[in-house]
């Protein structure tokens, strides 16, 4: 879970799909729901993971749709760590926060800007490897 469910969540979503997603059950969520952004997919298609397809939800869009059944929730952004921590008054989940910089803060070039999604593409895919590895 993210802010908006537009960058970091999704990359997360995409990466643990892509390297567990036949033992393990995946979503994403923001505090509130955002818009694809484009430098997200683009940094995922560098190493092969396709997330072209992702459609951002907000945390209630996803509990409409397909109910709170996690046993964990990893929060990246301060107001995603705040509403997961809601979430546990109903919900029996751990949470996790792992503070991930919001790329879309950076200016500069588009270079400059690609190896800022860049860098939170790969501190997220080393911390997910670590912790969901079987």
């Amino acid at each position: 879970m993210c802010a908006h469910n537009a960058v970091r969540s999704p990359m997360a979503e995409a990466m643990a799909k892509h390297f567990f997603g036949r033992s393990i059950y995946v979503q994403s969520a923001g505090a509130r729901r955002g818009e694809v952004d484009p430098f997200a997919i683009a940094v995922l298609d560098e190493i092969g993971i396709d997330a072209h397809k992702h459609k951002p939800k907000s945390i209630e869009e996803l509990e409409e749709w397909e109910g709170l059944n996690f046993d964990l929730i990893i929060s990246l952004s301060p107001e995603a760590h705040h509403k997961a921590l809601e979430l546990t008054r109903t919900l029996a989940a751990d949470v996790e926060y792992w503070p991930t910089a919001d790329p879309t803060a950076t200016q500069g070039s588009r270079e400059q800007m690609l190896d800022a999604y860049r860098e939170v593409r790969d501190g997220l895919m080393r911390r997910i490897k670590a912790r969901l590895k079987p």
